[in-house]
């Protein structure tokens, strides 16, 4: 990828794409082209086609999506089915139509077998059943990643995907119904003073990643010549909900009790990704967990006072 290259990042709104905005104004990538949901609805095959015949981009990266915690995914699995594969489709077939030679498509961990080896690789794809609570966004994203992979095969595309764990940062969703887990936590022990009731038994274990080494991920895979067409990237940082959920509490310094609903599901029983394909290349993280959760707290703090915050 060039500077001189034309960047359409779709999804620059949200916690992903606003990341990969910052990353690429600090390199030095000026040509950045970006399309309010307003402005460009990705649902709509034709505005997606006309956009890419009209605006000419050299290079693609969709980081937009329907996004949730188990609850959202859970209760609304057709929704989010829908929305994310008729987003995958448009942005990935309409580029390739329009002539962009470089696309990089943002997935899930989620994409993998609920049951899969520990760490998880990328060859565990499609080798046993998807966590049912989230099925519906996994199967939108591996359609999207193997739209990639098809036309990167049929017609020579620099098509290619990266698949990262649980994100979390600056421009989070911290609504507390259809959040992630570490957003919704943050606000939970920012505005719940005696008591905070959380999911579950708090043994599900998960790895977290902040977004702006997402972001630093994305250029280095964009920087690559012949880069997988599938590359995990996680933080390699392993802790379980509970555990999360004292650091949480520690990093906003709540007094609040935890209470937890053992009635309500854990989800995946374990979830960490396999990055030593990634890393084997070259990148790896630099903000840990700790680091990342003052970062994000502050953050929290900030958008709040702003008013900018998104709930």
């Amino acid at each position: 990828m060039r500077k001189t290259d034309r960047i359409f990042v779709a999804g620059h709104r949200g916690m992903v794409g606003s990341a990969i905005c910052r990353a690429l104004a600090k390199a030095g990538y000026e040509n950045v082209v970006t399309r309010s949901h307003k402005e460009l609805d990705l649902l709509d095959p034709g505005a997606v086609r006309d956009f890419y015949v009209a605006e000419k981009p050299d290079v693609a990266v969709i980081a937009a999506a329907r996004v949730g915690g188990i609850g959202a995914n859970s209760a609304a699995n057709a929704k989010f089915l829908y929305e994310n594969e008729m987003i995958a489709m448009n942005t990935i077939w309409n580029a390739a139509e329009a002539g962009v030679k470089r696309l990089l498509f943002l997935g899930s961990t989620c994409i993998y077998p609920r049951m899969a080896p520990q760490p998880i690789p990328e060859s565990a794809l499609l080798t046993s059943e998807l966590e049912k609570t989230n099925e519906g966004y996994a199967l939108a994203k591996i359609s999207g990643l193997k739209l990639c992979e098809f036309l990167r095969r049929e017609r020579g595309l620099l098509y290619h995907s990266l698949m990262p764990t649980n994100l979390y940062g600056p421009g989070d969703n911290y609504d507390i119904v259809h959040g992630h887990v570490l957003p919704t936590l943050i606000r939970k022990f920012e505005t719940m003073k005696d008591a905070v009731p959380l999911w579950g038994t708090g043994s599900a274990i998960r790895e977290f990643l902040h977004v702006d080494d997402l972001a630093s991920a994305c250029l280095f895979a964009l920087a690559l010549e012949n880069p997988p067409d599938l590359m995990n990237v996680g933080s390699g940082e392993e802790v379980t909900i509970r555990e999360l959920a004292e650091a949480v509490k520690a990093a906003t310094g709540s007094s609040a009790k935890i209470e937890w609903d053992s009635s309500k599901p854990d989800g995946t029983p374990r979830k960490l990704c396999d990055t030593s394909l990634i890393r084997s290349l070259g990148w790896k993280p630099e903000i840990g967990l700790e680091q990342g959760l003052e970062m994000t707290v502050a953050s929290y703090r900030a958008e709040v006072e702003s008013g900018t915050v998104r709930l």
